[in-house]
């Protein structure tokens, strides 16, 4: 990775953003979705009167696309439109609150096993190959079981604290090969605090790493959540996507209203390669192997 203080990484991010296709197609778009997440409520109540689009009876039952209902209505005379408005809301909340409390977790660890080595290092490795092999799957069914009414906050709690031991290790691996650069050497016979050297001279230069990861993180938990909410496991009347495909399938919208599976399907889609096209860009632009430079 290039090496740049922190003020200069903040200076150029727009910079950097600008010039990569790929970098301004991927947060272009992820920034639309986040904005009609965002005004999903608003827009819902002014489509429907102020009624939820979640709620039983808001449109006639099996409705046929129209203005008032794009999608349609189901069984249950539930607006389909608004609640795919409101699953790109909840899923997105989910997905970056999950990966904010994961990246966090993980790049502490992974900087203090890291920077530190020896022992700390060891029984801190240790720790996270522990829940590398983990059965996920099995605990949250366990806890689903046990806490039938997960929040939105406690099932993004719940994601992230599972979800954060691969990215730690990876951070591991890179603060262990960036504190033995030559920067760092010198910050240290400078005297510098070891917090002045992983703030000042580590962070900046793992930045982009980290961002890269927490956009993973994103993605994994948006996809572990559509596959619990699939299964029907989760908030049992919080809309995600994840809940839409549910309903979907079981209550027979994939035989009577196929294109409702294919938009949210393709939403999801949407969600996840605007985040990859965001890693992709950071790679191009951080990555010195990608842009063909040696020596940094």
């Amino acid at each position: 990775m290039i090496n740049v203080s922190l003020n200069v990484f903040f200076s150029r991010i727009w910079t950097i953003v600008g010039r990569n296709l790929k970098l301004k197609l991927g947060l272009s778009t992820f920034i639309v979705l986040c904005l009609i997440g965002f005004l999903a409520p608003y827009i819902n109540y002014y489509r429907l009167g102020g009624k939820n689009p979640h709620e039983i009876g808001v449109g006639d039952r099996w409705e046929t696309p129209s203005l008032r209902f794009p999608l349609g209505t189901d069984e249950y005379g539930r607006d389909i439109f608004g609640m795919l408005l409101m699953g790109i809301r909840y899923s997105l909340f989910i997905g970056i609150l999950a990966g904010i409390l994961g990246i966090f977790i993980a790049v502490i660890l992974g900087f203090i096993s890291g920077y530190s080595g020896g022992f700390i290092d060891h029984v801190l490795r240790t720790f996270m190959d522990s829940f590398l092999v983990i059965p996920v799957w099995p605990i949250f069914m366990t806890i689903a079981t046990y806490i039938p009414k997960l929040s939105l906050i406690s099932l993004s709690i719940l994601l992230a604290a599972f979800g954060w031991s691969g990215s730690a290790r990876r951070i591991r691996a890179q603060v262990l090969s960036l504190k033995e650069r030559e920067y760092v050497k010198l910050a240290k016979m400078n005297m510098l605090s070891d917090l002045e050297i992983i703030f000042f001279e580590l962070m900046p230069n793992i930045m982009p790493y980290i961002f890269i990861e927490f956009t993973n993180m994103v993605m994994g938990s948006i996809f572990a959540e559509t596959g619990l909410r699939l299964i029907g496991i989760g908030p049992p009347m919080l809309p995600t996507l994840g809940y839409l495909l549910n309903i979907t399938i079981r209550g027979g919208l994939l035989t009577t209203r196929p294109y409702v599976v294919a938009v949210v399907v393709s939403t999801l889609a949407l969600i996840f390669i605007s985040l990859n096209l965001l890693n992709i860009g950071l790679e191009e632009e951080f990555n010195p192997r990608l842009k063909k430079v040696t020596g940094l």
